[in-house]
């Protein structure tokens, strides 16, 4: 529903309306005394501010809303000037200097902050020009995506909103302004504190620390729209198929459906308005024209009273559309929709929306799990939950980095939980490939439920005027995110299920939006609402470490028994991995931080959790680093081990999740999915992260990729013992044969088996065991290497290569003493000889680029012992790391005289591996050495360890 125009005590509109969001790329822009917008259907950030806190303001914020009023007495001297257009106090403030994230994150220093300067309301000011000759029948409309938490708006005197109007992080609205604007303009944002347990705000809960100002602020853009008498209040692109479930590759038609929403502004006169639109590919091929369907009687133009709106709905048949798929399934073909709203025959209002041609359905079965299906084809959630940046900056140069990292590892999901960031993400998503999990956050006003018995009770109860907030917050996101193919669901819980009345807004609000995904009550299965049902997810842990056998121990397959291991969906899991490498921590930790890393197991550290948190300190991590690995040395002996532990930890929860995906089997618990917990960290962390704050990706990093990257690939079963061929693509199979082959450290084989010839054949879409029983490990005496291949029998073709490493002993569980966020291992395997390893000599040659921008690196091992887990380095001149970085592999383990090849791609437009000066290699039993670049992509001579210069 489109609410009416109400007024204000100024008697200026505003117009509760679906707020397009328009991402800033595609706004008009600024320039010195150009007007900020000029013809219809123009619109544009408010580009720079001057904030100040009121405690250091005198004058009243109508006043200061005033143009020229601060060329005063008081003047902007006392102001910070900041070139950005939307920033929180403390975004704004580092932008302006006045504090620099490098010191900040060091160590404690964050904590030394003044938190009571955030305890008071602060000022966004800014001046902006607007055309005079503008036309009689010109409107301006100034557009809120959100103020954390809720903020007075006054322009030229006059205020527009109050911070009871204006509330809510996702709290989007559009005032209409043309009385209150003029040739010069000045307008003021007075953004009051946000308190997570009373406001609408942007929580990241026990993830790290708050920041300081709780992220209060204008952190998304506020903009001026220019329009004529008819103005466009909301647009949807709906998508649909014709032909059978067969022809869904390749489908016979697809058909377009535009719902527009118009409104006359006038507050007198009716208009006669007619619309034009056309649809075309990304590319500028197929540009088709899209027919207006008349509501009846009507005919065209369509005559709309003053201050009256009306749905309008286009649509065209698209012949064999091009489908989207997820980046591991197919390409990424997007549309879009140019709609021009004419009024008395002059244009009036335009705007463009990008969508694509995809069909999302969900289903909770009979075993009560929820399975997604993207274009009729059942799809495993590999995902990872998004961590915005800690002061809610947008880089979309980062993000788009961070998102083709999770794609590189093989993920296809990115879980927003209550952060959702800015519009741009859903673009480059869109534009990438990887599916967007989104919803409502955990643990604070967004969940004050009487039902949520994890909140301090009793709980603050929503308001009507909370509810209100809540449903207006639904209409803005639902509104941005509705087009994008990339969206797979939207979640209106997350720990904890809304109750039934925000559930019907919920769903409301997204009805009117024209959503076309899957909505989800929660990321749990301990309630739900009527009005949707079981959720289908899991949220039973773990959180912090357990040992590779956890996930694979699926029976019975009960939430309450097995918790998160491979079955059913997991919304958020982790083994709690995630260190970052010496050169890392070296930037963010001290001396005496870097020691209690390590010689400190069980106490709690600044860039772990809050203090408050389960996860404050490291000691069931280290508890079992210190039993499984043994003594540790060094800073950097714990950190190489922490990595192949990370390596071990994500590796096995992710193929036990692919092992166990059986989508057409009646006989179990399929896994379904899993997110894990997290992708990446707000700030410089210590867990939690498959790649560090500075880009610089881990053992955790390469444990997912070696898991989830190929679409064929044979993993290791630890409790069964069994080799399993997971096929994740849609067309590939034929005759597969798997190679098991077991190694001690002296080099010698001490089994092998391979499967029949013609016996297996991979099926696409779904997981099966290929070898019944590893020969020799059930029974280990010492520490032994285990080395799977998957071949295509018709080609020869070496399809997949995974080495694990197995200790005697076992990783025992306590299944009975199982907390929310892990399950105690009560006896542990033993890796301590790999203390023991005789060392191996490896050589490195480097080759020049090839034509995809890929430089080829040969690893050889000529001893004739396994080289373990060697580690690759790109560095600059300086010896610092370059990234992001994309390795084919890393920490890569060398059978005796093995030559394995890697590759080092430059991915587009990143420019990284330009920079690099020099490799630097390392390993369990590998000499540390640095190999120079000289100039990257010629040919070097081969480079003996024995001969390299040691770190």
């Amino acid at each position: 529903m489109i609410l009416p125009k109400r007024q204000t005590a100024t008697g200026l509109a505003v117009l509760n309306w679906m707020n397009l969001a328009m991402p800033a790329a595609s706004m008009a822009t600024s320039t010195a005394r150009s007007a900020l917008v000029s013809t219809p259907g123009d619109v544009a950030a408010i580009p720079t501010w001057d904030i100040q806190s009121t405690a250091k303001i005198t004058i009243d914020p109508a006043t200061l809303s005033k143009p020229g009023t601060m060329q005063g007495s008081e003047g902007m001297s006392s102001w910070y000037h900041i070139p950005v257009s939307r920033c929180t106090i403390m975004g704004c403030l580092l932008e302006a200097g006045i504090y620099d994230d490098t010191h900040l994150f060091f160590s404690d220093h964050m904590a030394a902050i003044d938190q009571r300067q955030f305890q008071v309301p602060w000022f966004y000011r800014s001046e902006f020009f607007l055309n005079a000759n503008a036309t009689p029948n010109t409107h301006y409309l100034l557009e809120t995506n959100g103020v954390t938490s809720s903020a007075d708006i006054f322009i030229n005197g006059q205020q527009i909103a109050d911070r009871f109007e204006q509330v809510g992080a996702y709290g989007g609205y559009v005032y209409e302004v043309t009385d209150a604007v003029g040739e010069d303009n000045a307008i003021v944002v007075r953004a009051y504190p946000t308190d997570y347990d009373r406001d609408f705000g942007l929580g990241f809960v026990d993830w790290n620390p708050y920041p300081p100002d709780n992220g209060t602020g204008v952190w998304r853009n506020v903009t001026m729209r220019q329009t004529g008498s008819v103005a466009i209040e909301s647009t949807s692109v709906m998508t649909a198929f014709s032909g059978s479930s067969q022809e869904v590759d390749e489908p016979v038609s697809g058909t377009v459906t535009i719902q527009v929403t118009v409104r006359n502004l006038e507050n007198t006169s009716p208009v006669h308005l007619d619309m034009a639109a056309i649809v075309k590919r990304d590319n500028g091929t197929e540009e088709q024209v899209v027919k207006l369907v008349l509501p009846a009687p009507s005919t065209s133009p369509i005559k709309l009273m003053a201050g009256h709106a009306i749905q309008l709905t286009l649509e065209t048949e698209i012949s064999a559309p091009a489908v989207w798929w997820p980046r591991q399934w197919g390409n990424q073909p997007l549309y879009q929709a140019h709609l021009r709203v004419f009024a008395g025959g002059h244009l009036s209002d335009t705007v463009s929306m990008t969508f694509g041609f995809r069909q999302v359905t969900a289903e909770v079965g009979s075993s009560g799990d929820i399975l997604f299906e993207i274009n009729r084809r059942p799809f495993q959630v590999l995902g990872a939950g998004l961590n915005p940046d800690l002061f809610l900056r947008w880089d979309e140069a980062r993000f788009t980095n961070e998102a083709l990292y999770a794609l590189d590892m093989g993920l296809n999901t990115l879980r927003l939980e209550g952060k959702l960031e800015q519009p741009e993400l859903y673009a480059v998503a869109d534009r990438l490939g990887i599916m967007v999990l989104a919803g409502w956050e955990c643990c604070d006003k967004w969940e004050t439920w009487s039902h949520n018995n994890n909140l301090e009770q009793p709980v603050i109860a929503w308001t009507d005027a909370d509810y209100a907030t809540a449903n207006a917050s639904m209409r803005h996101e639902a509104a941005m995110m509705q087009a994008h193919p990339s969206m797979l669901c939207f979640m209106i819980g997350s720990d904890y299920w809304p109750d039934d009345r925000a559930t019907a807004l919920y769903m409301a609000r997204l009805a009117d939006a024209g959503w076309q995904a899957p909505v989800v009550s929660s990321g749990a299965r301990i309630g739900f609402p009527l009005a949707l049902g079981p959720a289908g997810m899991k949220m039973t842990g773990p959180y912090d470490w357990v040992p590779p056998r956890y996930w694979y121990d699926v029976v019975p397959p009960d939430d309450h028994i097995r918790h998160g291991a491979a079955f059913g969906f997991g919304s958020e899991l982790s083994s709690g991995a995630g260190t970052p490498e010496v050169s890392s921590l070296c930037r963010f930790l001290s001396e005496a931080d870097l020691d209690d890393l390590w010689r400190a197991p069980d106490k709690g550290l600044y860039h772990m959790s809050t203090a408050s948190s389960s996860f404050h300190n490291r000691s069931i991590y280290n508890t079992a680093l210190w039993k499984r690995y043994g003594p540790l040395t060094s800073l950097e002996n714990y950190v190489m081990l922490a990595q192949m532990a990370d390596y071990e930890a994500t590796r096995s929860e992710f193929e036990a999740f692919e092992a166990y995906w059986t989508p057409d089997k009646d006989d179990s618990r399929p896994a379904t999915g899993m997110v894990y917990w997290m992708l990446n960290a707000a700030w410089p962390a210590l867990h939690w992260a498959l790649f560090d704050y500075y880009l610089l990706p881990g053992g955790a990093y390469f444990g997912v990729k070696a898991a989830a990257s190929r679409l064929e690939h044979v993993v290791y079963d630890y409790v069964r013992h069994s080799a399993v061929i997971v096929n994740r693509s849609i067309d590939r199979g034929g005759l597969r044969s798997v190679h098991s082959e077991l190694l001690d450290g002296s080099g010698q084989i001490l089994a092998t088996k391979t499967t029949r010839h013609g016996a297996l054949n991979s099926i696409p879409n779904t997981s099966q065991v290929a070898l019944d029983n590893i020969l020799g490990v059930a029974e280990l005496t010492e520490v032994v290497l285990l080395k799977l291949t998957l071949t295509d029998e018709d080609t020869s073709k070496n399809l997949s290569r995974s080495v694990y490493w197995l200790g005697p002993g076992d990783d025992a569980l306590d299944w009975d003493a199982s907390t929310w966020f892990c399950t105690p291992t009560i006896t542990y395997t033993s890796f301590s000889g790999l203390d023991t390893l005789a060392p191996a000599n490896v050589i490195v040659e480097l080759q020049k680029a090839t034509d995809d921008g890929c430089h080829n690196i040969t690893l050889e091992n000529q001893s004739d012992v396994p080289a373990v887990f060697v580690h690759l380095r790109l560095v600059d001149a300086a010896d610092a790391d370059v990234t992001p970085v994309y390795w084919s592999d890393n920490y890569v383990t060398l059978w005796p005289r093995e030559i394995l090849q890697l590759a080092l791609e430059e991915m587009p437009q990143s420019g990284a591996v330009s920079q690099g000066a020099a490799i630097h290699m390392s390993g369990m039993n590998v000499a540390a050495a640095v190999v120079s670049l000289c100039t990257f992509g010629m040919t070097l001579a081969k480079s003996n360890v024995e001969e390299m210069a040691l770190f």
